[in-house]
């Protein structure tokens, strides 16, 4: 609760990707749910996957801080929103506990010195006896400014391996906090692009009470809640992360359209805007707006759907004719465009506003942080205006036509990456996720 402007809280770090932070969050987040306490969380980076996992573990709205893709300012707004009114805050980092763009900043470390959280660190000890002191030590000294309060082991063989990994941390006296074996039950099915989307994992709910009763068993709850406490300062002016693209905004919401971030949809409503949500999936078009937002998710799984779905086609090529403002993010921006084909190398046929083919027949990465700036006037903003932004896909352009992108850009480390998107009239898009302004 918060108290003299600090709520308690720890943030789940790892020395990797793949040491069990997700599943290891969601269980302690359930497990404080089930014993009564009003628990908020955080997501390191720009993920859009982890976070939605979040919210469905504690009933509570998760959102991202990212030192990279946000403003200070920014990040203060989201960690006073999640932090007051609640027991305890839990945070996830992003990679390992130092990695994060590869222009420097954006990392775990980053967020956990800034706002001074105690840092628990996951490790998989599944390969690792009395090295994982070692391992645990490098990471406890590498940056002074860091404060790392304790471990938790992931992943061990037994009773045996445990006894051997306390003892070694005993020596270091770092305290653990717990050793969790090797379990079926902390298993999250992968698909796609990584997790399983919360909203499609009809067993997630079985899945998050099992996982928090198991982890429960072997970590110690009591400690963690004693670790530390967040600062929680309101932020002195208001700076929302994007402009609103309209008064009356219609979002896109379902399966094939996921990924928009709650700090983004928090920003407009708080200018004043309207948010409604419809579902294309259900063939629904959107209603009584002067603007609609279709963002990120996964219209290449859903895109026979899409295809016929002709009321909310209709309904965007309606719009476009009214000269509405059309945006679309990454899968967005692919629904607007002629055709998708998909992973059997099907074509599909989407809206059709934009000169856009692509296809997932020939995945190809895309991942990383963006800085982009606006080639012409937008609902966005005026020309020239700058944002710090994510692009994570796989799918291929076949063809991107026509001479007006929407955005040029940079990668984290200030190389050109040229154009992104493209837009006719008051229809624009591209793959890229906006997360905040820039300075």
């Amino acid at each position: 609760m918060l108290k003299d402007g600090k709520t308690p809280g720890f943030l789940i770090a790892a020395p990797a990707s793949g040491s069990g932070k997700t599943v290891t969050t969601l269980a302690l987040l359930r497990a404080y749910r089930k014993r009564g306490r009003a628990v908020g969380s955080f997501k390191v980076g720009p993920d859009y996957i982890d976070p939605a996992f979040h919210t469905a573990a504690s009933g509570r709205a998760c959102l991202n801080l990212d030192t990279w893709g946000m403003r200070a300012r920014t990040i203060e707004t989201n960690l006073n929103t999640v932090a007051p009114n609640v027991d305890l805050v839990i945070g996830e980092g992003v990679m390992g506990l130092f990695d994060g763009a590869s222009g420097g900043g954006g990392s775990t470390a980053d967020v956990a010195v800034t706002f001074d959280i105690p840092v628990v660190l996951v490790v998989d000890a599944s390969g690792q006896a009395s090295s994982a002191a070692a391992l645990v030590h490098g990471f406890d000294t590498f940056d002074s400014r860091l404060k790392l309060a304790g471990v938790i082991f992931n992943r061990i063989g037994g009773p045996k391996h445990r006894e051997i990994l306390q003892s070694a941390m005993a020596s270091r006296g770092t305290q653990v906090f717990g050793c969790i074996p090797r379990h079926d039950c902390l298993t999250l099915p992968e698909r796609h692009l990584g997790l399983v989307q919360a909203q499609e994992n009809g067993g997630l709910e079985a899945f998050l009470d099992n996982a928090a009763q198991f982890v429960a068993e072997h970590v110690d709850l009591e400690a963690l809640e004693d670790l530390g406490a967040i600062p929680v300062t309101a932020p002195k002016t208001n700076h929302p992360p994007l402009r609103p693209l309209g008064q009356r905004i219609a979002v896109a919401r379902d399966e094939a359209f996921a990924f928009a971030y709650p700090h983004v949809l928090d920003g407009w409503r708080n200018q004043g805007a309207v948010i409604t949500f419809f579902s294309p999936l259900a063939d629904e078009a959107p209603q009584a707006c002067d603007a609609i937002y279709l963002p990120g998710g996964y219209p290449e799984l859903h895109a026979g759907k899409l295809a016929s779905s002709a009321n909310f086609l209709d309904g965007i090529r309606f719009s476009a004719r009214e000269n509405l403002t059309i945006f679309g993010e990454c899968g967005g921006y692919m629904v607007l465009g002629k055709g998708l084909v998909d992973a059997d190398d099907k074509r599909h046929e989407m809206a059709g506003l934009l000169p856009l083919e692509t296809s997932f027949a020939a995945r190809r990465l895309h991942l990383g942080y963006r800085e982009v700036s606006l080639d012409d006037d937008h609902a966005l903003g005026a020309k020239g205006s700058r944002f710090r932004a994510h692009e994570f896909h796989y799918a291929t352009i076949i063809r991107e036509e026509g001479p007006e992108a929407l955005f040029s850009g940079t990668d984290s480390e200030g190389k050109s990456l040229g154009a992104f998107g493209r837009r006719i009239g008051t229809v624009t898009g591209s793959f890229i996720h906006l997360i905040d302004q820039s300075d």
